[in-house]
């Protein structure tokens, strides 16, 4: 599917990490759709249509309002508003949210510096998806767009009308400027893809520009690829003298429907709606971006930012900790009803949020090593004793999906795993998929500490005469958890006493949030176990080799595990090349196995709903769509219900 995070809109492409971790911390939009950003479509040619680039019809060309991976469009070019919104949403009030740890930068698209949070809110693309369709994008800035059947190329077509938030125009030379400084400074993993897969961009008049992909490569997801990536304003950025690597408090321009208002560096950010943004008209954009006001306040830890919900600091918090969902909700603000405490459907994937291994570290080459280690995370005790039955447990990088590897390969997911065999992991073929070990419910599983000594015993790592186990050199098996996050201690301190009790000479090492960022990068990577998220989409498409690829095990934000394997590179390029469902998913459950078996994770949990907290002045359409919280894209504010809570000094 079209991947599209909040407030980014480059598809099939992951965004980059803009806020540390909350813990607990369950699945959140993992379909990455776009809650909100500035969505507009014009009038549009119906789909089918066909032209050359000349004009002229041409047979096996298709000109259309919106692209489609596989199969047809939901919506019709004469749609009046999405399905899922309010369009009689009023726009006025406030929302605010909480942001962890500081941010010294306004910049999402650099690897230096933290970005605030929704830093990315001021741009758009040429192309969006929505939250009730799985695989297809539609036109925001451009009108239409033209390619063949094979997708070799594309053409935009742009509305004339759309403009930057100062009011200058948007065309076609922004484009390709923002293509080519993506393609030269963008961060390592998107350069990776630019300048592999697109051959070259070309401006063809004012609101008109083509993109030429590479040969020999699947083309399924490219229109995606270039129609996602934000637009920034040439004439500004040239303007300022910026360096689009460095970071930077000062945002680039762009003609979303939001800009920044007020800023604190480090403690807080205001983002105000555009009353004069070019698509407030338009159909994409009918019941959306209600709020007047976007504020996030941070907070340096996840106890002090609750602390500070129930002094009302910030009115909406999605709420990741399972003890304070199960214990902290006592206050006198819900006790008054003036906070409302709900679980909302989530329909989306699992986040893939685990502890992860540094791969490139000599110990954890061993998989029999990883593999000993995982079993000492007992979650079923986790579960129970600190999260309040709250979670289910992670398998699969597809979880809670239909793309979860499940019982024996299929004949279809045999036929692309067989050629590998040579290469493939142990516990692909002829088995079930590899699954986190089940433990009791006590503390330290007996059986599973049994089964990890074993298994340690046979990579040469024995226990010596002060209970460590050590290699055959004398050097200690130690581990350290790298940690930023306050509410993580409970949990990792009782995995640590497991792994001590193993020989394992384990520490749990807490550190901010800027100290982590830092030493999670490239090229340091200094680290042996991290949390990490892999999020993935419905369709995936060029974002795998981010997180797994080969090619970006040493110079990419996602794939921090450095994994390097040659199945794994050949199984990406089958689920890129996949032309329908039917052979999407075979290759996606083939991909799962082998990722699952590279143990190179220690999965987590996930709950299939948001569990959510808000001053009772907010309020959302029903039913929600299925792959999309959308708070700040298309909840609204109540005016009478925020004047009830003001007199009453809730506010």
């Amino acid at each position: 599917m079209t991947a599209h995070p909040p407030y980014q809109t480059f598809p099939n492409l992951p965004a980059r990490e803009t806020a540390a971790r909350a813990a607990p911390r369950p699945a959140q939009g993992p379909v990455r759709l776009a809650m909100a950003g500035a969505l507009a479509l014009g009038l549009a040619l119906a789909a089918g249509m066909a032209r050359a680039q000349d004009g002229a019809e041409m047979e096996g060309v298709t000109t259309a309002h919106g692209i489609s991976t596989f199969g047809e469009l939901m919506y019709p070019a004469d749609f009046e508003h999405l399905a899922y919104v309010n369009p009689d949403a009023p726009k006025g009030g406030e929302i605010s949210l909480w942001g962890f740890g500081g941010f010294d930068s306004m910049h999402p698209y650099s690897s230096r510096g933290r970005a605030g949070q929704l830093s990315s809110v001021f741009f758009e693309s040429l192309l969006v998806g929505t939250a009730d369709e799985i695989g297809s994008s539609y036109c925001l800035v451009c009108e239409t767009l033209t390619f063949p059947e094979d997708r070799s190329w594309v053409i935009f077509d742009l509305r004339d009308d759309v403009t930057f938030s100062d009011g200058s125009p948007l065309t076609a030379e922004d484009v390709l400027f923002s293509y080519e400084i993506f393609r030269e400074k963008g961060l390592p993993s998107f350069r990776a893809v630019l300048q592999t897969q697109v051959a070259s961009a070309e401006v063809l008049g004012p609101h008109r520009i083509r993109f030429d992909f590479a040969e020999g490569i699947p083309t399924r997801d490219l229109p995606d690829t270039v129609g996602g990536l934000p637009i920034f304003s040439k004439a500004e950025y040239e303007a300022s003298g910026r360096d689009f690597a460095e970071s930077t408090l000062e945002p680039m321009l762009g003609s979303g429907p939001y800009v920044l208002s007020d800023m604190d560096v480090g403690q807080t950010i205001v983002y105000e709606r555009n009353p004069d943004y070019w698509g407030w008209d338009h159909p994409l954009m009918i019941g959306r971006s209600n709020f007047d006001r976007i504020r996030i306040e941070y907070f340096a830890d996840y106890n002090a930012a609750f602390e500070g919900f129930k002094a009302g600091a910030y009115t909406f918090r999605n709420e990741a900790s399972s003890l304070i969902w199960g214990t902290g909700y006592d206050f006198p603000a819900v006790e008054r009803g003036w906070v409302v405490k709900e679980e909302l459907p989530d329909g989306t994937i699992a986040t893939g949020q685990s502890f992860i291994f540094n791969l490139r570290r000599e110990k954890f080459q061993d998989p029999r090593v990883r593999e000993a280690i995982g079993l000492m995370f007992n979650f079923e005790w986790s579960n129970e004793a600190l999260f309040y039955g709250l979670y289910a447990r992670i398998n699969s990088f597809w979880e809670n999906s239909e793309l979860a590897a499940e019982g024996l390969p299929s004949p279809e997911e045999l036929a692309l795993l067989e050629p590998l065999a040579d290469i493939l992991p142990p516990g692909v073929l002829g088995a079930e998929p590899v699954s986190a070990p089940v433990s009791t419910t006590r503390q330290l599983d007996r059986a599973n500490l049994r089964r990890a000594s074993a298994l340690l015993d046979e990579a040469g790592w024995t226990v010596g005469d002060d209970g460590l186990r050590r290699n055959a050199e004398g050097r200690p098996l130690s581990v350290e958890f790298l940690n930023d996050s306050q509410s993580f201690e409970r949990l990792i301190n009782p995995y640590v006493e497991n792994l001590r009790a193993l020989g394992v000479d384990a520490v749990h090492t807490r550190v901010d949030s800027a100290q982590a960022t830092n030493r999670e990068r490239p090229p340091e990577y200094d680290f042996d176990i991290i949390t990490h998220q892999m999020p993935m989409s419905y369709i995936p498409g060029a974002g795998l080799r981010q997180y797994f690829g080969s090619a970006s095990a040493d110079d990419s934000v996602f794939n921090k595990m450095g994994l390097r394997s040659e199945a794994v590179d050949r199984l990406i390029a089958a689920v890129e090349a996949a032309a329908t469902p039917e052979e999407l998913e075979p290759a996606v459950k083939a991909l799962d196995r082998v990722l699952r078996a590279e143990r190179f994770w220690v999965p987590q949990w996930y709950k299939a709903a948001h569990t959510v907290a808000y001053f009772d002045m907010y309020r959302y359409p029903e039913p929600l769509p299925p792959y999309a919280l959308g708070t700040i894209d298309f909840w609204w504010w109540d005016a009478e219900a925020a004047a009830e809570l003001e007199a009453a000094g809730a506010l």
